[in-house]
């Protein structure tokens, strides 16, 4: 009788220290989370770029724009990263140690000014195609994360974060679920105290973000990207369907009447309809809360912290008071919700900043409508 008590009681406080453990890991996330609430992305540097040459990686984004970002007062910094000019060994996703010695540098130049680090694996569409949709291209994906992970293992974990896979898309969201639990699972038996950022199928967006179940992780950070709405966003993106090229001048907010003028100057179709529709959407503020505070519930619900990693206007065709206006809006919306941030971008197509020479100034408009000031 008294063997059988303590068996119980030993089942009970082995349970209670399961339970435990398992809280803290998911505080920690939590804890993890709230130095994720005021970033920018470091894009078109270590990915989405034609050359990635020690000259240019070591001159593109240098330790002047880490002070700019610093003094402006974001907290931390998504850094895409495409993973192929890293790898030495495709099969094997051995790492090029000159190529990691740089990254290298790069992640402890931020981390030094107290810059958290979001190590976002960001790969071409042709990559990520192959990832999700083939065995060996799926397999080599482990393989790579091993490495990497393993790599980035004695960092400090408070600081530096791993993002599984940019927008994944070409699976379904139940398959991707598997294929990411299985990366999340790698990733952790090689970096157990480090945070990891997962995200849905179908390109990461809310939608799919939605339809998704937590990963059985506790020091996990869920995240969606929101460009809502792409008229307006995205208009005259040329890496887009066609019929964005057309639209010019888009006016944010979007009402039947103000978009009216410019339907007689386009052409095509389809960007008529969806200037039309987006007109009649009356996109705004009071929309796009609408529309975070539902990632935000989805998240309370299921107890996991969320943050936005890409909201952003495109430059080239938009009124940039409205720019702004936009900028403003997301911003409000993503903290009313309780949501940390990361504006795409810093030196590209919906860039922060432009340069003269290596000396990079940013907009103040776009400082002002992220709430920030310059220190």
């Amino acid at each position: 009788m008294v063997q059988r008590s303590i068996r119980r009681l030993f089942v009970f406080v082995s349970l209670f220290a399961t339970v435990v453990g398992m809280q803290a890991q998911g505080d920690l996330a939590f804890q993890r989370a709230n130095h994720l609430r005021k970033g920018i992305n470091l894009s078109m540097w270590y990915a989405q770029a034609s050359d990635y040459s020690a000259a240019r990686l070591t001159t593109y984004t240098t330790a002047e724009d880490f002070a700019l970002v610093k003094s402006l007062g974001f907290d931390h910094v998504r850094v895409s990263i495409n993973p192929e000019p890293l790898i030495e060994e495709r099969q094997s996703g051995q790492l090029r140690a000159d190529a990691m010695a740089r990254l290298d540098a790069t992640v402890q130049g931020l981390t030094s000014l107290g810059i958290a680090v979001v190590l976002d694996i960001h790969p071409e569409n042709s990559y990520v195609t192959e990832v999700t949709t083939t065995d060996d291209g799926y397999t080599r994906f482990l393989n790579f994360w091993r490495n990497f992970a393993h790599h980035f293992a004695g960092t400090p974990a408070n600081l530096v974060y791993f993002e599984v896979l940019n927008e994944p898309h070409g699976v379904d969201n139940f398959k991707w679920a598997g294929e990411q639990g299985r990366i999340v699972s790698v990733i952790r038996s090689q970096a157990p105290q480090h945070t990891i950022i997962a995200t849905a199928g179908n390109w990461g967006g809310i939608d799919a973000l939605l339809a998704i179940e937590p990963l059985r992780d506790d020091n996990v950070i869920y995240t969606f990207h929101d460009y809502q709405p792409f008229p307006f966003t995205h208009q005259s993106a040329n890496w887009m369907d066609p019929h964005y090229i057309q639209l010019h001048g888009v006016p944010y907010p979007s009402s039947p009447e103000g978009v009216a003028p410019l339907l007689a100057g386009i052409s095509d179709e389809v960007a008529k309809l969806n200037l039309v529709r987006y007109g009649y959407d009356r996109w705004s503020y009071d929309r796009l809360d609408s529309e975070i505070a539902l990632a935000a519930q989805w998240a309370r619900a299921r107890h996991v912290p969320l943050w936005c990693g890409e909201f952003g206007a495109y430059k080239l065709a938009s009124n940039p008071a409205e720019r702004a206006h936009w900028v403003q809006d997301m911003r409000g919306a993503l903290e009313h919700n309780g949501v940390g941030w990361a504006m795409w971008d810093y030196q590209g197509g919906f860039a922060l900043v432009t340069k003269q020479g290596s000396t990079p100034s940013a907009d103040p408009a776009i400082v002002k409508a992220l709430g920030l000031s310059k220190r």
